[in-house]
Order: C-alpha cells, then sequence, then structure tokens
C-alpha cells in the first residue's frame, strides 16, 4: 500500500533511505514530488519577502516562487546529466523520472523557508533549508541512481550545485536589471 502524502514529505525531510525508494519506483508519485517543489519554492518567496525590505506584492511572490521552481529544475537536469553521463557506476540504473521523483521529494526541508518571513530568523532558516536539502538530495541521487558510494553522490550533488549557481550568476548578471525593471 503506498504511503501517504505527509508520509512520504516527512520520511523524506528525515534523510530516510526507504522513502526515497519508496517514491523512486511508484511512478504515481511524480505529481506528488511536483507539488513538493511547488510548496517549497512558495515557502522561499514567502521567507524572502524579508529580503524584499517587507514589502510583499502578489508580482513579488509569482517572481521569486518562479525563480525558485526553474532554479530547482535546472538544478535537478544537470544532476541527472552528471549522475548519469560523467559520474555513473556499472549499476547506475536510471531515468529521469525516478531521479525527478526523489529529487522532488529532497526539496521538503526547504518548506521551512517561509520562516524566514521572521527577519531575524531569515538567514539562519535559509542556511539550514539549503544544508538541510543538499543532505535529502545526496540520500535521493544515492538511491535513485544506485550508488553504494555517499561520496559519489554528494560529488554528483556538489557539482550541479556548482554548475546551477554558475548559470543562476551569469543569468542575473545578464537579465538582473531588465527583469528588476519588470517586477517593479
Amino acid at each position: 500500500m503506498a504511503s501517504s502524502f505527509l508520509h512520504r514529505v516527512i520520511g523524506a525531510a528525515m534523510l530516510d533511505s526507504a522513502t526515497y525508494e519508496e517514491v523512486e519506483a511508484d511512478r504515481a508519485a511524480t505529481t506528488q514530488a511536483l507539488a513538493v517543489v511547488v510548496f517549497s519554492s512558495v515557502a522561499a518567496a514567502i521567507g524572502a519577502r524579508g529580503m524584499n525590505g517587507g514589502e510583499a506584492t502578489l508580482t513579488f511572490f509569482a517572481t521569486a516562487s518562479v525563480i525558485a521552481l526553474l532554479g530547482w529544475a535546472a538544478w535537478a537536469l544537470l544532476t541527472f546529466e552528471i549522475g548519469t553521463r560523467l559520474l555513473p557506476t556499472a549499476d547506475t540504473r536510471a531515468d529521469p523520472g525516478e531521479l525527478l521523483r526523489t529529487l522532488g521529494f529532497a526539496a521538503a526541508p526547504g518548506l521551512i523557508q517561509g520562516l524566514g518571513a521572521f527577519p531575524e530568523a531569515q538567514r539562519p532558516i535559509f542556511v539550514i533549508a539549503v544544508l538541510w536539502t543538499v543532505a535529502a538530495s545526496v540520500v535521493a541521487v544515492r538511491q535513485a541512481l544506485d550508488y553504494t558510494s555517499t561520496a559519489r553522490a554528494l560529488a554528483v550533488c556538489g557539482l550541479g550545485l556548482v554548475l546551477s549557481l554558475a548559470m543562476v550568476t551569469v543569468t542575473g548578471l545578464l537579465f538582473g536589471p531588465t527583469l528588476a525593471a519588470f517586477v517593479r
């Protein structure tokens, strides 16, 4: 019997490898994984409200949520490519759906980012959320790509994170002023 959505979210946040194996094997969990990513992206937007001087406009929430969602999607795609093409093992067998489902649930720790709306808690909450999400992602990658080594999963996630941040930085430098003018 399939676990409930909430049970899966909690299991993923608690870094339970059995939860990630269950989600990897359950094609019907794709919608649930997407929901976790969307909810985490919205939580990031709510938490980032403090970074915007407390101005909480619908445009800001929509823009911040979309940016968080696109950032996750780019990172997930890079992670799949790195894990299956650059650093696979002899046992690595995965399709994009398996990795997207597990990485979707690995976004569960990001739900705490909503607490960043409290100005004094914002920085620590975002740091904790990022570190916790990276840890969950390492477990997700290890399970989805059938790695026996956590170090290999950490290398895949780390390389994916560095490349994603580089892409976001370049995109921000190229389009930042244009987007900033559009959001105002």
